[in-house]
């Protein structure tokens, strides 16, 4: 059985309503849009369904940073450590999803996807419960992205945040929309597509995700409306229970290993030395007799408690319990890297023991992607079918 820690965490925050089975009974949970996500350490938990189909992708940046460990791939290990009876659990990189940001080094590139299976391998996800692949490794993918672009509208795509985040586009009156590709702006129906291509029923990820799986319930029911049938599912969404993860350098932006600042960024692999510096460095402020959560007044310390909540999976409250007694900013970041260099050896050390046995990873990816490969290429078949060909 999966822990998660606050059920209202796991509905949309556009605000749909869904059903999810706990314990004996189901209940109804409704969540509104909110540009702040509390982590509630509640002693709940979630038992999915038998059959469920549990699916993300994560972009192979390489190394996994501490947004990514927090936010998805922890998770996923969890859900695949108690995957339901009949059920499967799909992972993988997002690798044509990375290309809407150009990759012009592809000895680079291709090094990063090897390190992003590493990475899901040296947190614990078992390739024998899970599938673990590329996207490019089946190009049924692309394909179905095809059919379903055909019952995309453009003002669908238009109102999607995404490229215009990745564009650097706030007026879509701006002549910048004229540069933005076409793979960036159809970036939702491919995700439809990875999604819809495994009839996939549960979607872990961050809030920056819920807009798109809202496309992708909607073109579900686009294609079974256009061709009268039901074959597909509409998944449900499931929000991961910690929030973001910001940059120790600057607290109102994520946490990007693309940040020139370095010491902005925890990587999984770091060292403790370098965990040690970064925190040393994080941005705080100057009240040091005390260090309470308030992400509006105080979002570098409130960044550092958001961290190790989500490493203990605590609640806010019980973190700044632990710490009530701190009386200067050199004891609390102590306390901070000490939990962050316990928590991280694990996976660091796995880490190299993979990337130092690349056939390994080699098997994984090939094993992976036949059977991504299979199911994919069945729901092709009976896609086709469905539309005439």
């Amino acid at each position: 059985m999966v822990r998660y820690k606050d059920l209202s965490n796991l509905i949309s925050s556009s605000g749909i309503t869904m059903q999810i089975k706990c314990g004996s009974g189901l209940r109804q949970f409704v969540r509104k849009a909110s540009t702040i996500q509390n982590i509630d350490y509640a002693n709940r938990s979630l038992k999915l369904p038998d059959g469920a189909v549990v699916f993300s992708l994560i972009q192979p940046t390489g190394k996994f940073h501490l947004g990514n460990y927090l936010g998805a791939v922890r998770v996923w290990t969890e859900l695949s450590e108690d995957a339901p009876a009949g059920g499967k659990c799909i992972f993988g990189t997002a690798d044509l999803h990375a290309i809407t940001i150009p990759k012009p080094d592809g000895n680079a590139f291709r090094q990063m996807r090897h390190e992003a299976i590493a990475s899901l391998l040296a947190v614990g996800i078992d390739p024998t419960k899970s599938i673990l692949f590329h996207q490019s490794q089946v190009p049924e993918h692309a394909e179905l992205c095809w059919y379903l672009s055909t019952l995309t509208s453009m003002g669908a795509l238009n109102r999607m945040t995404q490229w215009k985040t990745k564009a650097n586009i706030k007026d879509t009156s701006s002549e910048k929309v004229g540069a933005v590709k076409l793979g960036l702006f159809t970036y939702p129906v491919l995700q439809a597509a990875d999604v819809l291509l495994y009839k996939s029923t549960h979607i872990p990820v961050g809030e920056d995700q819920v807009q798109q799986l809202e496309l992708t319930r909607q073109l579900a029911q686009a294609f079974n409306s256009t061709y009268k049938t039901r074959y597909f599912r509409e998944p449900t969404t499931l929000l991961t229970p910690t929030r973001k993860v910001l940059s120790l350098q600057n607290p109102l932006k994520k946490m990007s290993k693309s940040d020139a600042n370095q010491n902005s960024c925890i990587c999984v692999t770091d060292e403790p030395d370098a965990i040690r510096r970064k925190i040393r460095s994080a941005v705080t402020d100057s009240i040091g007799h005390e260090f309470k959560y308030d992400p509006e007044g105080r979002p570098g310390v409130s960044n550092l408690i958001n961290i190790v909540a989500g490493i203990q999976k605590k609640t806010i409250a019980a973190v700044e319990a632990d710490i009530a007694g701190f009386k200067d900013h050199a004891t609390f970041k102590n306390y901070v890297t000490d939990i962050l260099v316990a928590e991280l050896r694990g996976p660091r050390e796995e880490f190299a023991r993979y990337m130092n046995d690349k056939s390994y990873i080699y098997e994984v990816e090939r094993n992976g992607a036949e059977r991504a490969g299979a199911i994919a290429a069945k729901t092709l078949a009976e896609v086709r079918a469905i539309m005439g060909y």
